[in-house]
């Protein structure tokens, strides 16, 4: 079997992401449209954030606005998470580790502990100023690999729904 054909019919084996039931309460429910805005705007805080970091530890210059960033990026991850946990109840009836989104929310869990490490040393003054930048890139770096997962679950199950709808329309 050629490899095109291969990852052809691994896609089709594969279980949609949402049944229609979850696909009708996704669209239903004003959580969505809350992910869906607040997922942008924590990645904006996050690009303007990871300069305010890299040019602290570069130069030593803006530690405060550096260390501000960072509280503002933790606290959007904290209100993207529990939206996304009652996002994930409405959807699929249960807060977290849905079997759609398990291992994305496994994930998490280490980006939410890591951001939280951060603000721990930030308060307590652990790990001195530059150890704590290298902690909030530390959390930075999961946060991206768990943005990754998001954006190509939620890509895929696009493309999975769209490939439903040609095959529906093919057979009519």
């Amino acid at each position: 079997m050629s490899r095109t054909s291969s990852e052809a019919s691994s896609r089709t084996l594969r279980a949609p992401l949402y049944t229609p039931e979850q696909r009708k309460k996704r669209d239903a429910t004003r959580w969505t449209l809350v992910q869906g805005v607040l997922a942008p705007v924590q990645f904006l805080a996050f690009a303007v954030s990871l300069v305010l970091v890299l040019r602290a530890l570069a130069t030593g210059d803006g530690l405060v606005a550096a260390s501000a960033s960072v509280v503002v990026k933790t606290f959007l991850l904290y209100a993207i998470m529990v939206t996304g946990a009652i996002w994930e109840k409405r959807v699929f009836g249960r807060y977290l580790f849905a079997p759609a989104f398990y291992w994305e929310d496994v994930f998490s869990m280490l980006v939410i502990a890591l951001h939280t490490a951060y603000l721990g040393a930030l308060l307590t003054g652990a790990l001195g100023t530059r150890g704590q930048l290298l902690l909030a890139l530390a959390a930075y770096g999961t946060y991206v690999v768990n943005a990754t997962q998001f954006i190509l679950k939620l890509r895929a199950a696009r493309l999975g729904e769209a490939a439903t709808r040609a095959a529906a329309e093919a057979v009519s």
